[in-house]
């Protein structure tokens, strides 16, 4: 190398441990942007199923008024012709109550699986990748 007149000839004279510095920030910036990728990616994926759990809950909000629509005269006009109408009446409820609590359920556990609303995936990668800097290892792989 060519010395440059500045009096820092020294820093130019071994290069190694300023490639080696170099290589390590450029390694820690490419796992922080991976991290926050998979971050960003696990987060969108729990919004989904949150959204998807929150639509459920809905649509047991919409069958549960379903459930007093079932008193209404035409279904039981329907039935009662076929058994008395008291009898007629407590099968449609039945029926529209067994549906309401179908999705009831499913809405909530689908909830209940997006919680807590963390990335704990990358989480958990993060703290891999810090046990391994501190034991000294590249997690990258080079």
């Amino acid at each position: 190398m060519p010395a440059l007149g500045l009096g820092y000839d020294f820093l130019m004279e071994d290069e190694g441990p300023v490639r080696s510095v170099k290589q390590f920030a450029s390694d820690v910036m490419l796992l922080v942007r991976k991290e926050l990728d998979s971050a960003r990616s696990e987060m969108a994926g729990k919004a989904k199923a949150a959204g998807v759990g929150a639509g459920m809950l809905s649509g047991s909000a919409v069958a549960g008024v379903f459930t007093l629509a079932s008193l209404t005269a035409l279904a039981l006009i329907a039935l009662s012709l076929v058994i008395p109408l008291w009898a007629s009446a407590l099968v449609i409820t039945v029926a529209w109550a067994a549906i309401t609590a179908t999705l009831a359920v499913a809405g909530k556990k689908k909830v209940d699986d997006a919680i807590p609303f963390l990335p704990e995936q990358t989480i958990q990668s993060v703290k891999e990748d810090v046990e391994w800097a501190q034991r000294g290892r590249n997690p990258l792989g080079r």
